[in-house]
């Protein structure tokens, strides 16, 4: 799932220093991109060999890579402190909903195949045009109705297929979803403070403010906290909060959301690579068909974003 936080390109270009987008540099921002995706896709391996929950696993991610963030953002000279309260107020709220997007997203993880996680995930794209649409009380444009009919019909089969496996493996599907959900929220009351906030300081207090939801959680499922093998809990916080969080970060300022969503549909590849030789989780052909249609939504949701 990516998590980095929707930042607006020009309040994004105006606190992350980085060199002119010309020649190879932005070449070496485009694999920085690719790379940024690559680590986010290991994610979910990551939660599903951790042994101490699922849960538990995603307050390690938020919490070990608290100290870099703030290093992060007073080197990009980016203030983590000194907010109004009325923004620190509306990250509070982002940070909790983000909390219950992680938890969500991380139980369906235990139980359906890491593809379909990864694809489910990332429907906060999708609810976000749906969510634009009403409020701009509009009938939704041809690519737009593509991308619902799409997402619409590739869950179906995804969701079939699941059904088909074990009714515990549409649960999982339905919490993924339930995820994208949440995140679509999250990033509803982010937009609040889009332009006053650095994206590394709200990178931060996401993490602060969602770390004790998924720690409650965690507890009440019953799950362990504290992990006996280490390295998957670091590996995860390492491939999602620090290689690919920051990576799209910088993306943000690099790329339009249609290029950063072209290269998001790297990670339900390596995530079914993945799921695959780790696992054993096989695609069928109408898994496959699921996949291109969901990816095909999410590339159409973004087009809207595109300048004519």
């Amino acid at each position: 799932m990516t998590t980095a936080p929707p930042a607006q390109k020009s309040a994004a270009a105006q606190t992350i220093p980085l060199a002119n987008p010309a020649g190879g540099s932005l070449n070496l921002a485009f694999a920085g991109l690719l790379l940024g995706n690559l680590a986010l896709a290991f994610g979910p391996y990551f939660v599903r060999i951790a042994d101490c929950g699922p849960v538990s696993a995603g307050f390690w991610r938020l919490i070990l890579p608290l100290p870099l963030h703030a290093l992060l953002a007073r080197r990009a000279g980016q203030p983590v402190f000194g907010h109004s309260r009325a923004v620190m107020a509306m990250i509070a709220l982002a940070g909790l909903v983000f909390g219950l997007d992680l938890a969500s997203w991380h139980l369906g993880i235990g139980h359906t195949r890491l593809g379909n996680a990864t694809l489910f995930g990332n429907l906060g794209s999708i609810f976000l045009m749906l969510w634009g649409l009403v409020v701009a009380h509009r009938r939704p444009r041809a690519n737009e109705l593509a991308a619902i009919t799409c997402a619409l019909a590739g869950a179906a089969i995804l969701l079939g297929r699941s059904l088909e496996i074990a009714t515990a493996t549409l649960v999982g599907d339905l919490l993924c979803i339930l995820a994208g959900i949440f995140y679509f929220t999250y990033f509803l009351f982010l937009r609040g403070v889009q332009g006053s906030v650095g994206s590394w300081p709200l990178v931060f207090h996401t993490g602060v403010f969602a770390a004790p939801v998924m720690l409650a959680c965690a507890l009440l499922m019953g799950e362990p906290v504290i992990p006996h093998v280490w390295w998957p809990v670091l590996g995860l916080a390492l491939c999602s909060q620090v290689i690919g969080q920051g990576l799209l970060v910088a993306a943000l300022t690099r790329f339009s959301p249609l290029v950063i969503g072209l290269a998001l549909l790297t990670q339900p590849v390596i995530s079914v690579l993945v799921g695959l030789i780790a696992f054993g989780e096989r695609p069928t052909v109408f898994d496959a068909a699921g996949m291109v249609l969901v990816s095909a939504a999410l590339v159409l949701a973004r087009v809207r974003d595109e300048p004519a």
